[in-house]
């Protein structure tokens, strides 16, 4: 059996020294070399004068095939590495390759009616699949006897073999039922955003359990939000695996992606470097074309910088790279600390003050809690929220990121009975719908019975829509004077700004959650007359709310309160003057 490993441990300088990210020869050369030499005679028929892939690629085309393929020995007919990644900015001829690839795999396949499955997460998407791979076909005489074109299946069949090569888009097709043992899925970042996106690739790539021969390829470019669901699986996964992280040796990621020394520098901006996400460049990419339309977005003029960092420089999109983002958004990478919970602060703090902040149901109830440190005085932050089921019902494109946040415990769901009542605001809720606001008010009593919150202002709320919170916090014996209405919008400039200011000094510390890594980068901060700012949501279906349940609570520890409890002094002593 043939020894290999599919990390490439030194891909940070290998990717700067325009060096293969492919770091071993193919298992087997001469599977390698016949894939080959059908890929490279197939023509790419957009381009002037049809050239070859042969004629118009450069070498890390031929590297990625050439793994593809060499992994397939023959004499036990079984592929050794099956899952591939190929994570490349757009206009690199992504779509272009993957027709290629299938258009070779129907070609040297020897499986007696055997099915080949291009899926795309749209049908504008599969058709940038299926018009390259239907041209290849027809530009050819000798492709054009062997293969048949059927158009309005978006099919193209093998007249000997029976083979079929289907191009499906999964949001008009059926993909159930396939036996597909040859699967690439296109534009991988869109199925991220798919609730159901998990159990439809499972579905499409059963085949392979029984074609061993066979492979499936992931094809994608960063998506413009941070990634998610099984994007950010298999993100995840493929990463490992270069690293050296994670031993699967039947998995390759060739991922064009910048080093994490340039993304904290920023020298994806600098047009000298972009050639680093950008290999086809000076072929179906130029360096000339990207920086006039950089300059455009820096300018605020095209589709959007966050869109472009992200399509064409293949940067990741998360806390720190939306053009109008909160202030703090830079520096809340750099001020985690993982060992905050609610106990923990409890056994730190001197004392600590609470924000809250929620809209509908069909909107995130968030708790912020924030305690100030015995001794260094340090602001420690931790969130939750909690969010009814009807969430997942009405914005079905944040559902994966949803789920996500329930596995890591930052986000509760709460299950409605009753749909009937999903209109209802807070306002109007049955004395049945308070699962939310119960899980809030346990947390803030366990606050209070340690003698940690002060006795005025120790809970800052936006005055609208919290009446069901405020009957909650009365029934459980909380004070009035305890409670307190935060103005919203331009009003919360303060703690906007001193938060940001906190966070860069790393005097303020959090829990470093994925719910509050998402609600900040879902923030953006627009000016309000000279000198004051808001905070919005960056989009309709983005979610901020535990984000302003923390800024709620910036505004009671700016006052700088002291706990009602004596048992503080009793840890830290008292000085007599």
């Amino acid at each position: 059996m043939v020894a290999w490993s599919t990390a490439c441990t030194d891909w940070q300088d290998r990717i700067v020294q325009r060096r293969s990210l492919i770091p071993f020869d193919p298992l087997f050369p001469d599977e390698a070399a016949a894939a080959l030499a059908v890929f490279k005679s197939l023509h790419i028929v957009d381009l002037p004068g049809k050239p070859t892939f042969g004629e118009a690629c450069d070498q890390w085309v031929f590297d990625f095939v050439a793994a593809i393929f060499g992994a397939y020995d023959a004499t036990i007919a079984r592929r050794l590495i099956r899952k591939f990644l190929l994570l490349i900015s757009k206009k690199n001829s992504k779509s272009t390759i993957a027709a290629g690839i299938m258009i070779t795999a129907l070609i040297r396949n020897w499986r007696f009616q055997a099915e080949l499955l291009i899926l795309a997460p749209t049908i504008e998407v599969a058709g940038n699949s299926f018009d390259p791979a239907a041209g290849m076909v027809r530009h050819d005489p000798e492709l054009n006897a062997l293969l048949q074109v059927v158009d309005h299946q978006r099919l193209i069949r093998h007249r000997t073999t029976e083979a079929e090569l289907k191009i499906v888009a999964a949001d008009k097709d059926v993909v159930g039922g396939t036996k597909a043992g040859f699967v690439l899925v296109d534009e991988l970042w869109l199925f991220g955003k798919r609730a159901q996106a998990k159990a439809m690739l499972r579905e499409a790539t059963g085949g392979l359990s029984s074609a061993r021969e066979g492979f499936v390829v992931y094809l994608t470019t960063h998506s413009d939000e941070e990634p998610r669901g099984v994007f950010k699986d298999q993100l995840d996964h493929f990463r490992g695996v270069r690293d050296g992280l994670i031993d699967d040796p039947t998995s390759l990621g060739v991922l064009y992606e910048y080093p994490p020394a340039m993304l904290e520098r920023d020298a994806y901006l600098e047009p000298a470097n972009f050639y680093v996400t950008n290999p086809n460049m000076g072929r179906s990419v130029h360096v000339d074309w990207l920086e006039s339309e950089l300059a455009q977005e820096l300018r605020g003029a095209g589709e959007g910088l966050q869109i472009f960092l992200a399509k064409h420089l293949n940067v990741e999109i998360g806390t720190r790279l939306s053009r109008d983002r909160w202030t703090g958004a830079e520096f809340w990478d750099g001020a985690i600390d993982r060992s905050i919970t609610v106990a923990d602060l409890i056994r730190r703090c001197e004392v600590i003050v609470a924000g809250i902040d929620g809209g509908g149901l069909d909107d995130l109830l968030g708790l912020c809690l924030i305690g100030r440190e015995k001794g260094s005085r340090r602001w420690l932050v931790w969130c939750h929220a909690w969010a009814w089921s009807i969430v997942w019902k009405r914005r079905q494109d944040i559902v994966t990121k949803l789920n996500e946040l329930v596995t890591e415990g930052s986000l509760t769901r709460c299950d409605m009975a009753d749909e009937a009542v999903i209109d209802l605001d807070r306002e109007e809720l049955d004395e049945e719908l308070t699962e939310d606001i119960r899980g809030v008010v346990d947390i803030l009593a366990q606050v209070r019975d340690a003698g940690l919150f002060p006795d005025k202002e120790a809970i800052g709320l936006d005055p609208v829509g919290v009446s069901a919170i405020v009957d909650e916090l009365a029934t459980r014996e909380f004070a009035d004077e305890q409670l307190a209405a935060i103005q919203q919008g331009y009003k919360l400039s303060s703690a906007v700004k001193g938060s940001a200011r906190k966070l860069a000094a790393r005097t303020m510390r959090h829990d470093g959650s994925a719910l509050m890594q998402w609600c900040v980068g879902n923030a953006k901060m627009e000016p309000r007359g000279t000198s004051a700012v808001a905070i919005v949501k960056s989009s309709p279906a983005a979610k901020i709310d535990p984000l302003a349940a923390m800024f709620n609570a910036v505004i009671l520890m700016t006052r700088n309160p002291e706990a009602t409890g004596g048992f503080i002094y009793e840890e830290r002593g008292m000085l007599i003057l």
